[in-house]
C-alpha cells in the first residue's frame, strides 16, 4: 500500500514537471514567433488609433502646437496658454464658496450609466454638463502600442448619472467638449490632474479651466497618503483594483471589470471633494486669525496652477540620446566598469546607436519604446555584440526571459513584431557599427516611408518626411550618393497618405442592368439603384451574378433613341487618363458651381460627366479647371469671388450725397471682417489699445464708420456664413451662435415698408439679384471701368464660406451634398458687395469641335436663392453665368457650356480609356416618367 502512495506521488510529480515544460516551450515559442519579413506586420494587424482623421501631435520631431484663440499675427500665441487670462483671474480671485454635493448622496453606484460612442451622443452631454455647476473627471490612457499614447477612454461623473466616452470612437469630434472644460463658471474635479490636463491638450485641444483637485487638497490637508484608493477607501468605504489600470483599454467592448473600475474612479469624486472641503473649512476655522493660512483658497489655488501647464513634446538633439545617457549610466554603474577603454567606447557607441534606432523604428510604428526594444535587450546586445541575425534575435529572446516575470516587460512579446520584421536592420547596424549616423537614419526612413517603403503610412508618420527637424550637421540629406532629396520624399509621402485617406475604398462602377419590360438593355448602374427599384416593387430580379433586373413599367426613354450609347455600355474602374487601377477619385468634369444650377432635365443623374481619375491626373484636371474658371469670370464680367461687403446704409448715404464716395475703398472682405469680430469678442477688452483700434475701424468700415456694438460684432461673425457651414462650425466649436436668427443688418430705410425679417439657422436662403452694372455704379464707380459691383439682397449676407474658428484659417466651403433650402423669403434689404477683376477681355474658348463664346454679360441675370452660394468660394459667379446663358441661349446655351468643360477636360488630361460611347457632344437632356423622384409634377405633390 506504501509502494503504491509513493508511485502515485511519483507520477503526479512527473506529470507537474511535463506539464510545466511544455507550457515553458509554448511560451518561448510565443515569445520567438518570426514574422514574414518583406511585409511590415501593420498591413495585417492595423491599429485602432489609424483610424483618427486628425492627429494633433504626431510621431515627428516637431513641437506641439496649441490652440489659437488670439488674432493670428500673434507670433507667440502657439507657445502661451490660449485661456492664461481666465485660469489667471481664477488664481488671483478664487471662488470661495464651492459646493460639489446637493444634499445627501446614495454612495451605492447603481449599474446604469450612459455609454457616449456618437456625435449625437456628445452633443447631449455637452448640454447636460452645461447645466451642471460641478463635475468628476477621469481619464484613461493608452501608451504600450502608441508612441506618444493616446486618451482611450473619459469618464465624466455628475450627481445624478455617470457618463463614459468612448474617445475612440469620437476621437475626431471631441472638440465639441471644449466649451464646457474652459467655462470657468463649472469647477471640474479631478485626482491627481497633472498628467490628465497635459493629455486633453494634447490629443483634442481641450483645455481645462476651474479645476479642484482632490490630490492638492490631500496636500494641503497633510493626509497621509494622497492617492485615489486611499481616498476611496477612507471616505467611500470602496476597494478598487488598480492593477486595471494596466489593461489594454482600446479593446471593445470593455469588460464588466474594466467598466466598474473607470466608473469608481470618477462616480465619488464630487462627493470626496465635498469631504475635503469640509475639513479644509474646519481647519480655516481652527486656524488663529493673527496668523491665518487660509486652506480652501490654497487647495484651489494649487488646484488651477495645474491648468496653466502645456503639453510639450520631448525633442532631443539626436534620436534616443537620453535613453542611450540613462543606459549607459545605469549599466555602468551597475557592472563596475570594464576592463577596456575601447570596450567601453564601443559598448557607448552601440547603446546609442540601438536607441537611435529604435527610437525612429517606434515613431514610424506608433509603438512605445519598451514595445520595440527593452533596456535590458539593448543592453545585451551591446554587451555581446552578436555577429548573425540568428545571435541577434536569441540575445533579445533571453534578455527578456531573464527580466523578473512581475516586470511589465515580461508581458511583452519578444523579440517584438518590429524587430521580427526588421531583423535585417539591426543586423545592418552591427555590421556598420562606424557608419555615417545621417546615412544610416536616411536609409531606414526611405526604406520603411519612401515612396516604396515597407511600412504603412499613417497620420502618425507621414511628417517625419516632411518635418524631418533633428539637429543632424547633414540634416540626412546625402547628395553624394545621389539620394532624393528628403522634401521629395516628403512630397510623396504626402501624396500617398491622400492617396490612403481619399480614394474611393470600394468600386464605382458595379455593372448591374437594367432591361425594359421588353427585355432591351436600359443602361447600367450599381447596385443601389436596384435596390431601389426592387424595393418599390418596380422591377423583377432576372439575373443575380452579375444583378440584373427588368422593369414592371414602361421607361420614359431608351438610350439608343436618344443617342446616348453610353449608358448601355460597361465601365471599368480604373482613372480614364493613364488607366491606374490602384486607387481613383471621382472627378466632375462640369465644376459643381455651374451644375448645381442647371435645370433638372439637364443635371439629374447623370454620370457621363463624372469620371475616375487617379490623384495625379485629377490634379492636372483640376488645375485646368480653375484656369478655365477664370477665363469665364473674364468673359462673362461675373466675378469668381466676392472680396469686399459693405452695408447697404452706406450705399444709401452715398446716393444721397452729392459728393462721390468711392465704395470700393469703403468695403471690407468677408474673412477680414469676421476674423476682426472674432478678435474683438473673444478678447477685446484684453488687446493692446492699438491693436483694438484697428480691428474695430474694419468693422466700422463694413457699417459705414458709425459706433458698433457687441451685437454688431456678433452679426458681422456671420458675414460670409451659409447654413451648412454655420452648422459645420458648429460641429466643429460645438458652440451656437447668439444671434443665429437675427438679421445682419437692421432696415431703417423709412421708404423700405417691407421690413428685414429674420430667418432661422435653417432656413437662411441666399439671393441675389444683379442690376444694370451701368445704373448701378453710378458716380460713386464712374472712374472704374474695370470693377464689378454686385447688389446683393439677403437677409443674412453672412451665409458664406466657412471659416475654421479652432485654428484661425481659412477654407472655402466644398459646396458638395449641401441641402439647400427652398423656402421663400421676404424682400429683404440690399447689401452692396464690390469685387475686383484685373482683366475682362473676352477671351475665346479653347480649340476643338465646338467653339461658343458669350458676349459680358449686362448683369441683368436674376439669380434665385440658393444656400450653397459662398462668398468666399464662388459667390453667385457660377448662378449668375449659368443664368445669363439660359436667359441668352436657353438649352442649347447650356449644352455648348458643357461641351466647352468637356473640351478643357481632354485638352489638359488626354484621356485613353474613357469608356465607349463618351463624347464631347454628348446631350445631357432627359425626360422623366411616371415614378422617377425628378418628375415635375411628382416633387410639386410632395411639396
Amino acid at each position: 500500500m506504501e509502494n503504491k502512495e509513493k508511485i502515485r506521488i511519483a507520477f503526479a510529480i512527473a506529470s507537474f514537471a511535463a506539464l510545466s515544460i511544455f507550457l515553458t516551450a509554448q511560451y518561448r515559442r510565443r515569445r520567438n514567433r518570426k514574422c514574414h519579413p518583406n511585409s511590415c506586420y501593420l498591413h495585417s494587424e492595423p491599429k485602432p488609433q489609424y483610424a483618427f482623421k486628425r492627429v494633433l501631435a504626431d510621431n515627428s520631431y516637431s513641437p506641439f502646437k496649441h490652440l489659437k484663440l488670439n488674432d493670428s499675427n500673434n507670433e507667440n500665441s502657439s507657445n502661451s496658454h490660449p485661456y492664461e487670462v481666465e485660469i489667471t483671474a481664477l488664481l488671483e480671485k478664487p471662488g470661495v464658496e464651492f459646493s460639489f454635493v446637493n444634499g445627501d448622496m446614495d454612495l451605492k453606484m447603481c449599474d446604469s450609466y450612459v455609454w457616449v460612442e456618437t456625435e449625437d451622443q456628445l452633443r447631449e452631454l455637452v448640454d447636460a454638463l452645461s447645466k451642471e455647476r460641478v463635475f468628476g473627471v477621469d481619464t484613461e490612457q493608452h501608451s504600450v502600442r502608441s508612441f506618444l499614447g493616446f486618451t482611450a477612454l473619459v469618464q465624466i461623473s455628475t450627481q445624478k448619472e455617470d457618463y463614459l466616452v468612448d474617445t475612440m470612437a469620437l476621437h475626431d469630434v471631441m472638440v465639441i467638449l471644449r466649451p464646457v472644460f474652459a467655462d470657468p463658471n463649472i469647477c471640474k474635479v479631478f485626482h491627481g490632474a497633472d498628467n490628465d490636463v497635459l493629455w486633453l491638450q494634447r490629443d483634442f485641444h481641450i483645455y481645462v479651466v476651474n479645476l479642484f483637485d482632490t490630490a492638492k487638497a490631500c496636500e494641503v490637508l497633510s493626509k497621509p497618503q494622497k492617492s485615489l484608493a486611499y481616498l476611496l477607501e477612507t471616505y467611500c468605504g470602496v476597494t478598487t483594483n488598480k492593477m486595471l489600470q494596466r489593461e489594454d483599454w482600446r479593446q471593445r467592448p470593455l469588460s464588466v471589470e474594466m467598466v466598474q473600475y473607470a466608473r469608481i474612479d470618477a462616480h465619488y469624486l464630487l462627493y470626496i471633494a465635498s469631504c475635503l472641503i469640509a475639513e479644509l473649512k474646519q481647519q480655516d476655522n481652527e486656524t488663529c486669525l493673527d496668523d491665518k493660512f487660509h486652506f480652501v483658497l490654497e487647495a484651489s489655488r494649487r488646484s488651477n496652477t495645474i491648468c496653466l501647464q502645456l503639453y510639450a513634446k520631448e525633442i532631443e538633439d539626436s534620436p534616443g540620446e537620453s535613453a542611450a545617457s540613462s543606459i549607459f549610466y545605469r549599466h555602468w554603474t551597475g557592472q563596475g566598469g570594464v576592463s577596456s577603454k575601447s570596450r567601453e567606447t564601443q559598448f557607448q557607441d552601440l547603446v546609442r546607436q540601438l536607441c537611435a534606432w529604435r527610437d525612429l523604428m517606434a515613431r514610424i510604428h506608433d509603438e512605445s519604446l519598451r514595445f520595440v526594444l527593452s533596456d535590458p535587450a539593448i543592453v545585451s546586445l551591446a554587451d555581446k555584440d552578436p555577429r548573425t541575425q540568428t545571435e541577434i534575435y536569441s540575445c533579445i529572446s533571453q534578455a527578456d526571459l531573464n527580466v523578473d516575470s512581475s516586470s511589465f516587460n515580461s508581458f511583452l512579446p519578444s523579440p517584438s513584431p518590429v524587430v521580427c520584421i526588421h531583423l535585417d536592420d539591426l543586423y545592418c547596424l552591427f555590421q556598420d557599427k562606424t557608419g555615417n549616423p545621417d546615412d544610416i537614419f536616411r536609409r531606414i526612413l526611405q526604406k520603411h516611408l519612401g515612396s516604396n517603403g515597407s511600412c504603412p503610412l499613417s497620420v502618425f508618420n507621414y511628417a517625419l518626411l516632411s518635418k524631418y527637424n533633428l539637429k543632424l550637421a547633414n540634416r540626412l540629406v546625402s547628395k553624394q550618393n545621389g539620394a532624393k532629396n528628403l522634401k521629395q520624399v516628403g512630397r510623396k509621402a504626402s501624396r500617398e497618405l491622400f492617396v490612403q485617406k481619399f480614394s474611393c475604398k470600394s468600386p464605382v462602377y458595379h455593372n448591374c442592368r437594367i432591361y425594359a419590360n421588353d427585355g432591351r438593355l436600359l443602361c447600367y448602374c450599381d447596385r443601389r439603384k436596384l435596390e431601389w427599384y426592387l424595393r418599390r416593387d418596380l422591377a423583377k430580379l432576372v439575373d443575380e451574378n452579375p444583378p440584373a433586373i427588368k422593369l414592371l413599367f414602361e421607361p420614359k426613354g431608351r438610350p439608343e433613341d436618344e443617342d446616348n450609347d453610353f449608358y448601355i455600355q460597361t465601365k471599368k474602374n480604373i482613372c480614364v487618363g493613364c488607366g491606374e487601377g490602384n486607387h481613383y477619385l471621382r472627378y466632375r468634369i462640369i465644376p459643381s458651381c455651374y451644375r448645381i444650377h442647371f435645370p433638372e432635365h439637364l443635371k439629374s443623374h447623370r454620370s457621363h460627366d463624372i469620371v475616375l481619375l487617379c490623384v495625379d491626373c485629377h490634379e492636372v484636371a483640376h488645375a485646368a479647371a480653375e484656369r478655365y474658371k477664370k477665363q469665364i469670370a473674364a468673359e462673362f464680367g461675373i466675378p469668381l469671388f466676392i472680396r469686399k461687403v459693405v452695408d447697404s446704409r452706406q450705399v444709401q448715404v452715398a446716393s444721397e450725397s452729392s459728393a462721390s464716395v468711392n465704395l470700393e475703398e469703403e468695403g471690407v472682405s468677408p474673412l477680414q471682417l469676421r476674423t476682426a469680430a472674432m478678435a474683438l469678442l473673444r478678447h477685446g477688452p484684453r488687446m493692446p489699445s492699438t491693436r483694438r483700434e484697428e480691428l474695430t475701424q474694419i468693422v466700422m468700415q463694413y457699417y459705414g464708420g458709425r459706433e458698433i456694438s457687441e451685437e454688431d460684432l456678433e452679426r458681422a461673425l456671420q458675414v460670409g456664413m451659409s447654413p451648412h457651414e454655420r452648422r459645420r462650425a458648429e460641429k466643429k466649436r460645438g458652440l451656437s451662435f447668439k444671434h443665429s436668427t437675427g438679421s445682419i443688418l437692421s432696415n431703417k430705410d423709412p421708404e423700405n415698408k417691407s421690413g428685414c425679417m429674420a430667418t432661422s439657422v435653417v432656413t437662411d436662403t441666399f439671393k441675389v439679384s444683379v442690376d444694370d452694372l451701368h445704373d448701378t455704379k453710378g458716380e460713386a464707380c464712374s472712374k472704374q471701368e474695370d470693377r464689378n459691383l454686385f447688389v446683393m439682397t439677403d437677409t443674412d449676407v453672412s451665409m458664406c464660406s466657412y471659416l475654421e474658428f479652432n485654428t484661425g484659417e481659412v477654407s472655402a466651403a466644398d459646396g458638395k451634398d449641401m441641402n439647400s433650402d427652398k423656402s421663400s423669403v421676404p424682400e429683404t434689404k440690399d447689401i452692396i458687395v464690390l469685387d475686383t477683376i484685373d482683366n475682362r477681355k473676352s477671351q475665346s474658348s479653347p480649340n476643338g469641335t465646338v467653339d461658343l463664346s458669350y458676349p459680358e454679360s449686362d448683369g441683368t441675370a436674376s439669380v434665385k436663392h440658393n444656400s450653397k452660394l459662398s462668398l468666399l468660394g464662388h459667390g453667385p459667379h457660377g448662378k449668375l453665368v449659368v443664368d445669363h446663358i439660359l436667359k441668352e441661349y436657353g438649352d442649347d446655351g447650356i449644352r455648348l457650356f458643357c461641351q466647352r468643360w468637356r473640351q478643357v477636360f481632354v485638352k489638359a488630361v488626354h484621356p485613353r480609356y474613357l469608356p465607349a460611347g463618351w463624347d464631347v457632344m454628348h446631350s445631357g437632356r432627359r425626360d422623366f416618367g411616371e415614378f422617377s423622384v425628378y418628375n415635375p409634377a411628382k416633387k410639386a405633390s410632395a411639396a
